[in-house]
């Protein structure tokens, strides 16, 4: 018997595999809980063909959880991108209805038939950089929540509100120097005072990621850090969310990913392009803002126009009589 293909439509609970050979005759199909036994389950119903590959759609989003499980236990994974498998989906039966059974064989297909799919392998380092950097950043959220309500307490409180930029040690002199008699004031100022509390944990933690992201970047050997406006947080985050850049096969495939190469926008004469909202947004900001001295490694958006486009029109302006 050859080698053979295991779709599978992963989800948070269940999977649903379909096992089909070079001629895409299915041999199995089946349902199997994500839980120990069911996962047991699964696992055995696909070792029963010596010579087989485990297609996983969404091995980095939601099949990951499966697709790092099933390389744990040394099988061979591959990555099957939706867009993909929708298209074979598309082509098989002839419009885009969904169901499970219909999205593993999709994604087997796809397998069965692509080139190039990426193979999955163990988590490395670069996730837990973008463990801490998730984590980093919704610190960075719940202090600005922090800031926002002990600003707007403060308004309540004293008179003009206090300054923009607030630290927690300057929030806390400023309540300390108000007294209120009513109900109503001492309630504002002990949340005032609860949350100046909170901020003051918020900043301890944001101090403490800051440090380790520092220790795990410089650990990684990279020289991210040396660009201007790169600190540990965006240097995590990019190692973190590109990963392997070997995944990349040319540069025009990275700037592609991460929604920087140009689009074509062209219209008659007119030879115009402009940059895709598709991509990776936060990797996106990141590449647009580096400086020239990393063009060479990522490509440079297009001008929105050429030299050999005509000049818009001046602006109407009035003649001051």
């Amino acid at each position: 018997m050859g080698r053979v293909v295991i779709g599978m439509d992963p989800h948070k609970r269940s999977a649903t595999i379909e096992i089909i050979d070079h001629q895409e005759t299915v041999l199995a199909a089946g349902r199997f809980g994500t839980d120990r036994d069911g996962y047991r389950a699964m696992l055995a119903a696909g070792r029963r063909h010596p010579e087989r590959i485990w297609a996983v759609e969404g091995c980095y989003g939601i099949g990951r959880h499966i697709a790092q499980r099933l390389v744990a236990d040394g099988e061979t994974v591959v990555d099957v991108p939706p867009k993909l498998s929708a298209r074979v989906r598309v082509f098989a039966t002839g419009q885009g209805r969904k169901t499970d059974p219909v999205d593993a064989h999709s994604v087997a297909v796809a397998a069965l038939r692509a080139k190039g799919l990426r193979e999955v392998a163990v988590d490395d380092e670069t996730v837990a950089l973008r463990l801490l950097v998730d984590r980093r950043d919704e610190l960075g959220r719940s202090r600005t929540d922090l800031l926002n309500r002990i600003h707007k307490l403060l308004l309540e409180l004293l008179p003009g509100g206090a300054k923009t930029f607030l630290r927690a040690d300057q929030a806390r002199a400023l309540l300390a120097t108000i007294r209120p008699r009513d109900l109503v004031g001492r309630t504002r100022r002990r949340l005032a005072s609860e949350l100046i509390a909170d901020l003051v944990g918020i900043d301890k933690k944001i101090k403490a990621a800051k440090k380790e992201l520092t220790d795990l970047v410089t650990a990684s050997g990279s020289s991210l850090q040396v660009l201007n406006g790169i600190g540990p947080s965006g240097a995590a985050r990019l190692i973190g969310d590109i990963g392997d850049i070997r995944r990349f096969t040319s540069r025009s495939h990275f700037a592609s990913w991460n929604g920087t190469a140009p689009l074509d926008a062209s219209s008659g004469d007119q030879q115009r392009h402009r940059l895709s909202r598709a991509g990776n947004r936060r990797i996106n900001r990141s590449c647009t803002s580096w400086p020239s001295s990393s063009s060479a490694m990522t490509p440079r958006a297009a001008p929105t126009t050429d030299a050999a486009s005509p000049r818009a029109r001046p602006r109407w302006k009035p003649s001051g009589r």
